[in-house]
Order: C-alpha cells, then structure tokens, then sequence
C-alpha cells in the first residue's frame, strides 16, 4: 500500500517525512528510486536541524543528483500547495524490473510541462550567473628573425579551448629585424585560465616550434 506525503513545504509535512524516514536511507529500498525523486522534486529545501532524517535524506539525494546537473543553479522556489506525494514503502524486490518501483502511474502531459518548465527556469537562471570575462593581451615572441610570423600566429590561433575566443592582432618591431606578436583574446573566467593556455598550450608542441615565449601584457575584467 502507498504511503502519502501531503504539504511537504509545511512543517507538518516535513514532520510526516522525518517519521517516515527514522531508520531508512531511501524511501523505497536500499537504493536511490523514483519514489525518492518525487518526493524531493516536492521539498522545497533541505529541512533543517529540527528534522535530521529527512536533512539526511535530503542530501544523500542531494549528491546523487548532482553530477547529472553540473550548471550553476540560483534556487528557485514554487508557490502554492502542491498535491499529496504518494511513495510506496521499502519492500524485497523481485527482480531487476524499475516498474515494481514505479507506483505513480504513467506520466501525464501535465507532469512532463511541468518538468520541462522546471529544467527551461534551471538553464536561464544559469546563464544569468554565466561566469565574468576578461579581455587579456599577450606578447608572443618568436625565435629570431627567420621565424615565420605568419606560421607563429596560425599555431597561436589553432588552440581552441571552451571559454577561449582570438581577437586582433599585429606584429610589434622588436629589435635586430625582430618582430613579436601582440593579439588579444577574450576568455570566461570560471573555464579560462591565461596561465595554463601559455603553459600547457602556447609554448610547447607544436606551438614551440614558432614560439620561444609569452608574456601577459594587459588584463582587464570585462
């Protein structure tokens, strides 16, 4: 028989939960189910101390489900009283079949909306915190004067790394017919470190082969 979980954002609710959970894991099991995601999908956040199975539970689910949503959420919460949660208690499974643990029934038109509704708010709020960005310029230097400068910038510019864009570019007199490179690259802070491009990127294989050094100029947050 199903047990139902009414008014989980209400203290009662939440109270309903931590009984529930005295002594258990997961809902359903020895093991992460759909009866535990419904249930979180209808906790509005993490319980506090005054409920410690139902805080534990929220973050065992909490860790599970992360890996599968790397982007950087701001949290949002949902108004209104939600309809009861119904989960099934933990039971011997008799094989291997995710059905016998699928006691909600089939998913209506209305759940998957909303789900959609849910996953479209997640991706806008991520991009509203999208990482800063720095614009950065870069001195690159070649061997001597028989480096061919044209070859120099075509390796600068084949690295492509996410958060990385080439801007413009011109050739500085140096000295003794030397010329340097000096080109301007925009990158997202949080995927783009300038350190590691000029170390693990710019001046080895096969960039080296063009290229003896590479210094920052200028750094600037945009």
């Amino acid at each position: 028989m199903a047990i139902t979980f009414s008014d989980l954002h209400t203290e009662s609710g939440l109270k309903s939960l931590e009984n529930y959970l005295s002594g258990k894991t997961y809902i359903s099991g020895d093991k992460i189910t759909k009866d535990d995601i419904k249930v979180y999908g209808a906790v509005l956040e993490k319980p506090g101390s005054s409920f410690p199975n139902a805080s534990k539970w929220y973050e065992c689910i909490s860790s599970q489900l992360a890996p599968a949503f790397p982007g950087k959420a701001v949290g949002v919460r949902i108004g209104g009283k939600g309809a009861p949660v119904e989960a099934t208690p933990a039971k011997a499974p008799a094989g291997d079949d995710d059905d016998d643990l699928d006691l909600f029934g089939d998913e209506t038109e209305e759940d998957k909306k909303a789900a959609e509704e849910r996953e479209a708010a997640k991706a806008k709020s991520a991009k509203k915190k999208e990482s800063g960005k720095s614009s950065v310029l870069l001195d690159v230097k070649p061997w001597d004067d028989e480096t061919d400068m044209k070859k120099l910038e075509e390796a600068v510019r084949s690295v492509e790394l996410a958060g990385l864009l080439w801007g413009a570019s011109k050739l500085v007199p140096v000295g003794y017919g030397i010329k340097k490179l000096q080109i301007m690259i925009t990158i997202v802070d949080d995927l783009v470190s300038v350190d590691s491009l000029i170390e693990e990127r710019l001046t080895v294989e096969p960039c080296n082969e063009y290229v003896q050094s590479c210094d920052i100029v200028a750094f600037n947050k945009i």
